[in-house]
């Protein structure tokens, strides 16, 4: 099992280092001069040359890949071109809220999936079996977000419920934090949820199918007492992929939700930066996306090796 740790985190290092090194490439390549844009069109070259020259942007590209590298582990992304802000700060900041969202989305989505895709499994062949499998179906064929303005038109502006949009941090108010965190979660958390209990119904029929199943039901233990003490763990197995794959696509949904209901997330910064041009915090944010992504994958990993006991004897 150490072994496989060992490879694991190797493989996840040599990724981080693979991935900086595209995300600074595919910035290095799009068209714009970041000096000329901080100026505006009718800079002379003169002021244009010292803007080069304070950005650093008129070194050799392996001298610049390597000052921005070396900061990523202490949280240093450089200087905003446009605000000359630190980038660090903003990036933190924007990535608890986005973390609220995508975790509370998660949350959803698996205390929606986990048991409608057991009733679906477990009733296949009645009608409510049937049911689950036919509304999960039409959940994944709806976006994050025009489920997130259905939500909004409902419980927002016809009932008035809960409020349209905004975000109070946590520690400031937490009534307030909860409601404005409802609509947004559920918008991510449905959507994925409704994906997820195929899964875990097609999971969960799988195991119904196998023999150990057979044989702990023949010594007399209950069908539902049967799945629950062998075959949910062996079911969890090909579903912890799907989750991994899942918070990568929370992550992306959030960029879209955070626009719908105002809220100053990751996503948020990304398209303000995309926006203004600023393509060192666009920079940095897309590496931290990047290596969210690349983090989930690990603990993926590692929940397989934990999971399955024939990857703890693998060598």
């Amino acid at each position: 099992m150490i072994l496989q740790l060992v490879r694991r985190t190797a493989v996840f290092v040599v990724s981080l280092v693979v991935a900086s090194v595209v995300v600074f490439a595919f910035m290095t390549v799009l068209p714009g001069d970041p000096a000329r844009v901080a100026l505006g069109l009718n800079a002379t070259e003169e002021a244009v040359a010292a803007t080069r020259a304070e950005f650093g942007t008129d070194r050799p590209l392996v001298v610049q890949y390597l000052e921005w590298a070396g900061g990523l582990p202490t949280g240093d992304f450089g200087r905003s071109y446009v605000t000359e802000a630190d980038i660090g700060p903003q990036v933190v900041d924007r990535l608890l809220v986005t973390a609220w969202l995508v975790l509370s989305g998660m949350a959803v989505a698996i205390a929606v999936a986990v048991p409608l895709g057991i009733a679906a499994a477990v009733r296949h062949r009645h009608p409510s079996g049937t049911v689950i499998s036919g509304i999960s179906q039409v959940g994944v064929a709806v976006p994050s977000f025009l489920a997130g303005i259905l939500l909004v038109t409902v419980f927002a502006v016809q009932l008035g419920w809960l409020p349209s949009g905004g975000w109070t941090p946590p520690a400031r108010d937490p009534a307030a934090f909860l409601s404005q965190l409802v609509l947004p979660a559920l918008s991510l958390g449905l959507v994925q949820g409704a994906v997820l209990t195929r899964y875990v119904r097609s999971a969960v029929l799988d195991v119904l199918r196998e023999d150990y199943l057979r044989t702990a039901r023949a010594k007399g233990l209950r069908p539902t007492r049967a799945l629950l003490r062998h075959g949910l763990r062996n079911a969890a197995i090909p579903v912890v992929t799907v989750l991994g794959l899942q918070l990568a696509t929370l992550l992306v949904g959030a960029v879209v939700i955070e626009r719908v209901f105002v809220i100053p997330g990751l996503g948020s910064l990304l398209l303000d930066g995309v926006a203004n041009r600023d393509l060192l915090l666009v920079q940095g944010v897309v590496m931290v996306l990047v290596v969210a992504v690349l983090v989930v994958n690990f603990l993926v990993d590692v929940a397989y090796t934990v999971l399955d006991p024939r990857l703890r004897r693998a060598t």
